[in-house]
């Protein structure tokens, strides 16, 4: 979590030091094999959460993926290491040098308005990142292979000159006809 500098709380001619004992080092140091970092930078468009030695740091330790409501810096250090980072952009400055400074890990956070709590999983692809609580996964991981299913036939039919409207989205006889599919299989 970064929260807005405040001179008696943090003074900046100290910024590279000091940030080896945030939050932000913290959390690095307590990433385990498969998580996903989820950073609340508040939409910074300046400060650069991370940077290529830290996200270097994480694949190392076994980080799988970062989702940042802000930015990055060292994008093409970062893409060639090859960590999935969803980020709003990137930026010259470090975590510390601009408005933003790290506060807090293993909080609940707002990212990209949405609440992320401690133990939720992510899931994201190229289209972005979703947040899931993990009490809801496996019900939701069951309705999403029920409905990649249904896209599937539908694409199949509408490959085989099917019209939209009866294969998208699968109501009425198109979801009759790939019941049908279904029970005979």
């Amino acid at each position: 979590q970064f929260l807005p500098q405040r001179e008696d709380v943090f003074n900046g001619a100290e910024q590279e030091d000091i940030e080896r004992k945030t939050p932000l080092w913290g959390v690095l140091e307590s990433i385990r094999p498969g998580d996903v970092l989820v950073i609340a930078a508040q939409g910074s468009h300046f400060t650069g959460c991370l940077g290529d030695m830290l996200v270097r740091y994480f694949k190392l330790r076994g980080g799988a993926g970062i989702v940042v409501d802000g930015r990055v810096r060292d994008a093409a250090r970062i893409r060639a290491l090859g960590v999935p980072v969803w980020c709003t952009g990137v930026t010259p400055h470090y975590a510390s040098q601009t408005e933003l400074f790290p506060s807090a890990f293993n909080v609940p956070v707002g990212v990209g308005g949405t609440l992320v709590t401690p133990g939720d999983l992510i899931v994201a692809d190229e289209d972005g990142a979703v947040v899931v609580p993990q009490d809801r996964a496996v019900p939701l991981a069951e309705d999403s292979l029920l409905h990649q299913d249904r896209e599937a036939f539908a694409r199949r039919r509408l490959d085989e000159g099917g019209l939209l409207s009866d294969y998208y989205p699968l109501t009425g006889e198109g979801l009759d006809e790939y019941l049908a599919s279904r029970a005979a299989t």
